[in-house]
């Protein structure tokens, strides 16, 4: 770049137009827009500059552009596609932060910019700050609502447990899930720190809502996202809306048991259950398997000594009961009594009846005469031969019609027979196996036949060769002479 002046260095006085267009090197757009940006890039290289965040755009290309300023200034700033998915914290409005990049100019709008490569808030006061507005969002939405809180199951057969599987959190769950109650585990490996932090903590919160038994592991029935203690920066992913969401959407009760006591994070309030420790979390999620055993044994004890205490009871009432009842000598006796009395009247009374109905009898059988039954029996008798008569001169009749019918299908029999056709001229042809055959084809494969005429059989060998063959096969008679009759012998 040219180092001369439109101003005369000695009088400070505007040069003329003709001096200036002689000594000035003429540049074209892009010329002098990307020497400025080398001359840019090569003073200011690598920074780091904090500010707070204003516009952020995030357009479909997965570029994110946004605005870092102060009470006095404000830069441009774009964060490629790359980039902006291994941020830790995703860039918002009104979120202090320090970021770092190189800065550069954009030609094509004629400006400088900051390319980030990484952003961390300016400050735990940042991070508090988006916290709270960020909880106050989704509490806004319902997810912090008691009313979608679900009970925990009593005791689960199956746990899926979000967490790292390197880390002491998993061994420590595991160790006291088996103290008290040990129960089925599926661990879903995450990592509980970074950048990737809160998309795999999603992902596992996600993936074992959507376990089955066609992909060969159970549903569980209850989740734990368990992560040992740490500052603000390093609980942050379990602050992502993307985990907040995953965890209130979740079908499956969900535990939350991220940082020690006093460290809360807004996956805790989304959570279904928060426990203060991973221990704490595997002491609520199981009971004492030896409690339940003493408890059922205790149970079982008062059970008993209730059914004992019953019986006893039941058994005083009932002897008290039979003190007060007649023995059963004083009760049957007066029945005993009464009947032998009947007894004894039941033998005099059925003579009496017998000897009244002999009387009686003897009565009847002096005016009762058989004279009208045997007029009755002759009676019976002559229908009964009348009916024999009519029945033998029925039988007769159908017998006659049977024999007529009978004669007559014989006779059509007959004539429609075979039999009948061969004694009239007709021969019947049947192969070596006795088979009729009815056609030329058929007799020509047999070869050999047997024909059946009228007075018995004879076999026959069948020549293949049709009439018309046969007939060329035999010599020519010779032609007589022209003008001769010839001999008709």
């Amino acid at each position: 770049m040219s180092t001369d002046w439109p101003y005369d260095p000695e009088t400070g006085e505007l040069l003329d137009d003709r001096s200036v267009a002689s000594n000035v090197v003429e540049f074209s757009v892009s010329e002098l827009s990307f020497a400025l940006k080398r001359t840019l890039e090569e003073t200011y290289g690598y920074v780091r500059v904090r500010g707070e965040l204003g516009r952020v755009s995030r357009p479909a290309s997965g570029h994110v552009y946004l605005d870092l300023k102060d009470e006095k200034a404000v830069l441009s700033g774009v964060i490629w596609k790359g980039v902006a998915g291994r941020l830790r914290i995703q860039p918002e409005q009104g979120l202090e932060v320090i970021v770092s990049g190189k800065v550069t100019t954009f030609p094509g709008q004629s400006k400088y910019q900051i390319v980030i490569d990484t952003m961390e808030p300016a400050g735990a006061g940042a991070l508090m700050a988006l916290l709270e507005e960020r909880k106050k969002k989704l509490a806004a939405e319902g997810l912090f609502d008691d009313e979608r809180k679900r009970q925990l199951p009593f005791l689960p057969q199956v746990i899926g447990v979000v967490t790292s599987p390197t880390g002491a959190v998993i061994r420590d769950i595991l160790h006291r899930l088996n103290d008290r109650f040990p129960r089925r585990v599926l661990v879903w490996p995450v990592r509980v720190q970074g950048e990737k932090c809160a998309e795999e903590v999603a992902a596992g919160i996600n993936g074992l809502n959507a376990l089955d038994m066609t992909c060969g592991l159970p549903t569980p029935d209850l989740i734990i996202v368990a992560r040992g203690g740490g500052s603000l920066e390093d609980l942050w992913g379990f602050n992502e809306e993307i985990v907040v969401r995953a965890a209130a959407a979740s079908a499956i009760p969900l535990i939350s048991a991220v940082g020690h006591e006093t460290d809360w994070t807004l996956i805790d309030h989304a959570a279904d259950w928060r426990a203060p420790t991973p221990t704490a979390a595997a002491e609520r999620a199981v009971p004492v398997r030896s409690d339940l055993l003493a408890q059922i044994a205790e149970i079982g004890a008062r059970q008993a000594r209730a059914v004992r205490r019953t019986m006893d009871e039941r058994q005083t009432r009932v002897t008290s009961a039979a003190r007060a009842l007649p023995r059963p000598d004083d009760i049957l006796a007066l029945v005993r009594q009464r009947f032998d009395t009947a007894a004894g009247r039941l033998v005099q009374a059925l003579r009496a009846n017998l000897n009244a109905r002999r009387v009686g009898f003897e009565r009847l059988t002096g005016r009762v005469s058989d004279r009208p039954l045997k007029n009755q029996i002759d009676l019976q008798r002559l229908a009964l031969q009348r009916h024999d008569q009519q029945s033998a001169r029925a039988v007769r009749r159908i017998a006659d019609a049977n024999r007529q019918r009978l004669s007559a299908g014989a006779k059509l029999l007959a004539s429609l027979s075979y039999e009948s056709v061969v004694q009239r001229g007709f021969a019947v042809v049947r192969s070596d196996k006795d088979v009729p055959i009815s056609t030329v084809a058929a007799v020509r494969k047999a070869g050999h036949v047997s024909l059946e005429i009228r007075d018995g059989r004879v076999g026959a060998i069948v020549d293949p060769a049709s009439p018309a063959e046969r007939a060329r096969k035999l010599p020519r008679r010779k032609s007589a002479p022209s003008g001769s009759q010839g001999n008709l012998f």
